[in-house]
């Protein structure tokens, strides 16, 4: 048929995870449980850092930027994906499926400055202990963490724009839980090799270069804390370095694979979409605060430090 002869799309069908519908009342209470942490552990972890002077240093600044990433990040996708699993009609306007397309790049873009950007604090942290006070000031920090920001914005309007000028007529019928690049390329009715070619080049920028710097900064974190003479001191900068490295391996890994590999299957894009999109912003409050003494202390002390109510 010819495109001149088309409909226009002015809404999508999100397939969702599966086509079953038991399937789907059996992954709601999953997917409620998993956000509800989210949710609560990031709120909790940023509380922490405002209200305890004693995480009030860069990394944990960082950290309350990471967790306010994560929080937006799974706001913007899992509320609606939980509202489609109860639903028949599984509908996105052709606007809010833009819309959600921009927030989720523009917080999971942050999210990759922000986890380059710590792995640099930490790598000043434990190579130039002396300098760091001087280097990481607040205002240096405040910079760094608009930057994250702007990067993210600034890719996030480069990949939407190229996937979203595509002319979408016919099929509209998105096999994903929401509205996501790849998935949304499949249904587009012109050429779309311009579009795949400025993602991947986007994704070199806010992927592998911040891969690349973390991987930097850790090689340079081994060798200071293998010379370390004293045992205690480097069971406590592999201690603190090995939390931020999990989350980096977490992340990155998955999205990579999406964005940085050859196209895989539909079933497998999704699941590893549910991983970072669903699961990561989950892991990464427990992950910091299961395995950081800090924030367990500054836990207890808010705890301890709340009165019972009495009549």
């Amino acid at each position: 048929m010819n495109q001149t002869n088309q409909i226009w799309v002015t809404e999508f069908l999100l397939l969702g995870l599966s086509d079953e519908p038991q399937t789907q009342l059996l992954l709601f209470p999953l997917f409620m449980g998993v956000y509800l942490v989210t949710v609560l552990g990031n709120l909790l972890l940023i509380s922490l850092v405002l209200i305890d002077s004693q995480l009030h240093t860069p990394m944990y600044f960082f950290l309350c930027n990471l967790s306010l990433a994560d929080l937006f990040f799974s706001t913007n996708i899992v509320p609606q994906a939980l509202v489609h699993m109860l639903s028949k009609k599984k509908v996105i306007s052709f606007i809010g499926c833009a819309a959600q397309l921009l927030l989720f790049l523009i917080f999971g873009c942050t999210q990759c400055a922000l986890l380059s950007v710590m792995s640099y604090d930490r790598y000043l942290a434990i190579c130039d202990p002396m300098h760091y006070p001087i280097i990481m000031t607040w205002k240096v920090c405040s910079h760094l963490a608009l930057a994250c920001w702007a990067s993210g914005i600034l890719v996030s309007l480069v990949d939407t724009t190229f996937t979203l000028q595509l002319p979408y007529q016919g099929d509209n019928k998105i096999a994903h839980f929401f509205c996501e690049a790849p998935a949304l390329l499949v249904l587009a009715s012109g050429d779309i090799h311009k579009a795949e070619t400025a993602i991947f080049l986007m994704g070199v920028v806010i992927l592998l270069a911040p891969l690349s710097l973390i991987l930097v900064s850790y090689g340079s974190i081994i060798v200071t804390v293998v010379k370390m003479k004293t045992t205690s001191g480097r069971l406590k900068a592999f201690s603190t370095c090995g939390t931020h490295l999990l989350v980096v391996i977490l992340f990155y890994g998955s999205a990579i694979i999406t964005y940085m590999t050859p196209k895989s299957s539909k079933e497998q894009g999704k699941m590893v979409s549910v991983f970072y999109a669903v699961i990561n912003p989950m892991l990464n409050p427990l992950i910091y605060s299961l395995r950081n003494k800090d924030v367990k202390r500054a836990f207890r002390s808010a705890v301890n430090g709340v009165k019972p109510f009495r009549l």
